[in-house]
């Protein structure tokens, strides 16, 4: 069954690569797809194409196919090429020329944008959830470990104080960005592309705001054009705001496997979190943290994939972006469930005490030293050298102490003032 189906046959060969794994990949838009059609059905009834009686029972027998979905009883069978002629098949094996009559003033095209718009558009929510969740969590963290001491690094070598309650409130932090970037992604997935056709709009007479209002986007893609341009464009953003995610939770991740090594040893993590050797019996290996670097650091370059699939498209509709969704489905997938790991993992890591008690670590207060000579009234500069001298004999006595104020600092995260700002970012 084929929407675009005139009598004549299809080289088998040509169908199979043609479609490719579209059904499978269509079974996530299934529900999207009678959701868009429920709209279009009640808009095709305003404008007196449809009769009452075919618009009601359209959106009942559409209504019974989201259930089915739901259900998990939904299936494309290798008959049909896709979501698409599937749920038109059951429209009209149910109800005859009233199921004929859905696909009026629409076409494949921007049946599948609005498809992914309103798949897109609960995806964003979701993991809008799930970062919040994190956010929660690292929070709680940070307060619980604010005043835990932890050696701060550049170029991997020992550099100034820090403490697991700005290590995990940086993150935390961080994670604000990124809402910040799902946000944007969300304004621009939010507009409807239903009634431009194939790209160039329709003869026939439709209510495009009616559908925006009835599909609950924010606002309509007036052009035709310009939404047919929206596919490839739409995922491309939504990828670049996934990636943003997925950068921090792999940073995240190479932090939590570099401080559990033991040559750090900041950090442990309890037996149901690692893995052990099959040779080395005292082995506990962080593979779920690697694990979320590695399918984070994956999704960091499907923005990428999309620009090289779709950079050198002019406008108007063409087959290379039905292979959108090979990348973009399967990323989404990975990242929730990275972000579900995350969130399982991290009230688990426990922190070790008196990191800063081992000798190596008394030059992380080298700053705070000659930062006391500059207040009792010493120019910086000669401060530098005096304990760059000191450190060069042998004399070097660290503070171990720290009394920074400013804003941010190790002694002053404005732990509540990062919670306002992811408040307002949500």
């Amino acid at each position: 069954m084929k929407l675009w189906e005139k009598g004549i046959p299809t080289d088998k060969q040509i169908e199979q690569f043609t479609v490719g794994n579209d059904r499978d990949l269509d079974l996530v838009l299934a529900k999207y797809d009678a959701v868009g059609s429920i709209a279009h059905a009640k808009m095709l009834g305003q404008i007196g194409l449809l009769t009452n009686a075919e618009t009601e029972s359209l959106v009942a027998a559409l209504e019974e196919i989201i259930i089915d979905v739901e259900k998990g009883n939904f299936i494309i069978e290798d008959s049909f090429e896709d979501v698409h002629s599937k749920i038109e098949y059951l429209l009209t094996e149910k109800l005859g020329d009233a199921g004929k009559k859905i696909h009026t003033a629409r076409s494949r095209n921007d049946q599948v944008l609005v498809d992914v718009h309103l798949y897109l558009k609960d995806v964003i929510t979701d993991l809008k959830e799930q970062v919040r969740t994190l956010f929660d969590l690292m929070m709680e963290s940070a307060e619980k470990h604010q005043n835990v001491l932890l050696p701060g690094y550049t170029h991997l070598q020992i550099a100034m104080p820090s403490s697991f309650g700005m290590w995990f409130s940086a993150y935390a932090e961080s994670l604000i960005d990124d809402i910040t970037m799902l946000n944007a992604a969300l304004k621009i997935i939010d507009q409807n592309p239903l009634g431009s056709a194939a790209g160039y709009g329709s003869s026939f007479p439709i209510d495009r705001t009616f559908t925006t209002k009835e599909l609950g986007f924010k606002t309509l893609k007036y052009n035709s054009v310009a939404a047919q341009m929206s596919r490839g464009k739409s995922e491309k953003i939504v990828a670049f705001a996934m990636s943003s995610v997925a950068a921090t939770l792999s940073k995240f991740s190479m932090d939590v496997c570099l401080y559990m090594s033991q040559n750090f040893d900041f950090i442990t993590l309890p037996a149901h979190l690692t893995t052990g050797s099959s040779i080395m019996p005292h082995k506990k290996n962080p593979d779920v943290f690697e694990l979320i670097r590695g399918k984070c650091n994956k999704i960091q370059a499907l923005p990428y994939e999309i620009t090289l699939i779709t950079n050198n498209l002019p406008s108007g509709y063409h087959r290379d972006l039905q292979l959108l969704k090979e990348g973009l489905f399967p990323a989404i997938q990975n990242l929730k469930a990275c972000l579900d790991i995350a969130i399982f993992s991290i009230k688990d890591i426990k922190v070790k005490d008196n990191i800063l008690a081992d000798k190596k670590y008394d030059y992380l207060f080298t700053v705070d030293s000659l930062n006391e000579m500059v207040v009792a009234g010493m120019p910086f500069r000669d401060a530098y050298k005096a304990v760059a001298e000191q450190l060069e004999n042998g004399t070097f006595e660290s503070p171990k102490e720290t009394k920074h104020t400013h804003e941010g600092s190790i002694n002053n995260l404005c732990l509540e003032e990062i919670k306002g700002k992811m408040k307002s970012a949500f």
